[in-house]
């Protein structure tokens, strides 16, 4: 028996606590709609799971039918439309709990960085966020997770203690390094390849502050600040994080003025020691160029989202990323001519941001794992915003044309959550070095042979 759409017989979906809607229904597109508008998801059917209990089901049912399975969040990463299959919807699960005495949080499935930090915060605790705390955690630390902070303390990944995950088979299972360890290693910068993972366990830093903001010149001044930025970062301590950004704003009255409608230089700093050191560290980049704004200062961890100030409202966006050896001369110049004052005010890429990396994401993570961006000096990202099919197009355009010319500076990979819309297998290859998307494949085949979690950013089994 078969329901209208064509979809196997969803009575099965029953003994879920959350709705499942199929197409047509009042709140299908609630349901379905991520923070990523760019990506329009259709799905045969939705489970709005409320706990593990629903995903365990879901799973299950898909198993029987053979459906494939794709899992949101926040959808912020959400840079595939999901045709077709079942789409899990986990938002509602965002329980938090802390464990001041061992510095840990137990986080649910569809928690978000902004659920950590409030829970966190009046035990003096905070975990290793993004840019913005609106985004999930699971899905940024399935990614490897690259923390505002990563160079003082690494990835999000490092500090996982355990996983409670659903596999394909429809087994709730817990994973550390002890038990099912090759689970936990592929969980640990493999994405979602393997399971739905339900919660996870990771250690919190005990900094209830830091030190940070943006520096901001008119984007005339483009050069001189990246050129001393360039230059600086290879002076200053593991500590300090940063990024060098290039803002062109719409005149839109989600951002502030003054940077509203303006074309921008910025570096974005986060220092999480005293911020006497912060404030004679980044002396020299207040003194290479006019500074127009300037909004670092000691500030709670829980207000992270004002160093990087990403957009808080849903918006289309077209997104990729590329893993930079070094930041020579000659990619200094390359990149100048892609993105900077020659390129344009009008050039279509809202953000294009290389960010400083070594430190402490260099260094391999006490429990191994399958985070492949070690060995990066630099990182540079793009953002543009898919408003109309003539701006889509033409930010499709300069993205190629920046990664294009940018390359021979990469070291061939991505990082796998910025890495945008996924191609064929070789694309997504990228994410990875060959032997450890190799030992995914091989997991993958292990723990999905049917290949259920096909979605997104999927690995084929071996």
């Amino acid at each position: 028996m078969t329901t209208r759409h064509d979809t196997p017989d969803i009575f099965a979906l029953s003994e879920i606590h959350g709705p499942v809607l199929r197409p047509g229904d009042p709140a299908y597109a609630d349901e379905v709609t991520g923070f990523n508008l760019a990506a329009l998801h259709t799905p045969d059917v939705v489970v709005g799971a409320t706990g593990p209990d629903d995903i365990v089901t879901a799973m299950r049912w898909a198993k029987a039918t053979d459906t494939p399975v794709a899992v949101q969040a926040t959808g912020h990463g959400a840079n595939f439309p999901i045709e077709k299959g079942l789409l899990i919807n986990t938002a509602r699960m965002t329980d938090v709990r802390i464990d001041p005495t061992t510095r840990t949080a137990t986080i649910a499935a569809g928690a978000k960085w902004s659920h950590v930090m409030a829970a966190a915060a009046p035990h003096g605790l905070a975990g290793l966020s993004g840019t913005s705390t609106d985004a999930g955690v699971i899905g940024y630390t399935l990614g490897g997770g690259l923390p505002v902070l990563g160079r003082a303390y690494g990835y999000a990944a490092d500090l996982v203690r355990s996983f409670q995950v659903v596999t394909p088979d429809g087994r709730l299972r817990e994973t550390d390094p002890q038990h099912e360890p090759e689970l936990f290693w592929a969980l640990r910068g493999g994405k979602g390849n393997v399971g739905v993972v339900t919660s996870l366990v990771t250690e919190l830093l005990p900094l209830p502050r830091l030190y940070g903001g943006g520096i901001y010149c008119p984007g005339e001044h483009t050069e001189a600040l990246l050129r001393a930025w360039a230059d600086w970062t290879r002076t200053v301590p593991d500590e300090m994080c940063s990024a060098f950004t290039i803002l062109r704003l719409p005149p839109i009255p989600q951002i502030p003025e003054p940077l509203r409608g303006g074309f921008w230089a910025r570096v974005a700093i986060a220092w999480p020691g005293l911020p006497a050191e912060g404030e004679a560290l980044i002396a020299p980049l207040r003194q290479a160029a006019p500074v127009a704004v300037d909004t670092v200062e000691v500030m709670d961890h829980a207000a992270l989202d004002r160093i990087h100030m990403e957009p808080q409202d849903p918006l289309p966006a077209r997104e990729s990323c590329l893993l930079l050896r070094d930041l020579t001369p000659d990619a200094i110049r390359t990149f100048l001519d892609q993105a900077g004052p020659a390129a344009g005010v009008d050039h279509p890429l809202l953000m294009v941001e290389i960010r400083h990396m070594g430190g402490a994401m260099s260094r391999p993570s006490p429990v191994e794992d399958a985070v492949c961006s070690r060995d990066a000096l630099y990182f540079i990202d793009s953002v543009g915003i898919m408003a109309a099919p003539p701006a889509a197009e033409a930010i499709e355009q300069a993205t190629q044309r920046l990664y294009t010319a940018m390359a021979p500076y990469g070291t061939g990979r991505t990082m796998v959550n910025i890495h945008g819309t996924p191609g064929d297998a070789q694309d997504r290859a990228r994410a990875w070095t060959p032997e450890v998307y190799e030992r995914l494949r091989h997991d993958k085949a292990t723990y999905d042979p049917s290949n259920l979690l096909r979605y997104g950013h999927a690995v084929t089994p071996a």
